[in-house]
């Protein structure tokens, strides 16, 4: 089964700057190791820093624009969900309680009774 709707990267430059975006990566990991002696907000700046510069430079490739586009797109669609109210939540929250509660009540009796038909009845164990 095809899905030729699943996008690829095609251009030698978006390749290029895609995989030296995941090398700064990597290298804000190893920069992370390596200053284990410094305090954690340098270790930290640099890691965040380098997913920062990653970012940069994915940016300006087509698939990068495609995901801050698709990003924008996602938190507009956010924007439009209706929330419930809280009265709305506890009584949804109360709902599944209530079902788990009967479902596992009812769960037991069969299994118990599974378990006397077995055991009791066929097997005549006690």
């Amino acid at each position: 089964m095809s899905n030729t709707s699943v996008e690829t990267v095609t251009s030698t430059a978006d390749r290029i700057k895609l995989g030296l975006a995941v090398l700064v990566v990597i290298a804000g990991i190893v920069g992370f190791s390596v200053l284990s002696a410094q305090p954690l907000a340098a270790r930290v700046g640099v890691f965040v820093g380098s997913l920062v510069i990653a970012a940069l430079i994915a940016w300006f490739s087509e698939p990068g624009r495609r995901t801050i586009s698709f990003g924008g797109e996602s938190y507009n669609e956010v924007k439009r969900v209706v929330w419930p109210t809280r009265k709305e939540t506890f009584q949804m929250t109360g709902i599944i309680f209530a079902f788990v509660a009967v479902m596992g009540l009812f769960m037991w009796v069969l299994d118990k009774g599974i378990e006397w038909v077995l055991y009791g009845l066929l097997l005549g164990w006690k």
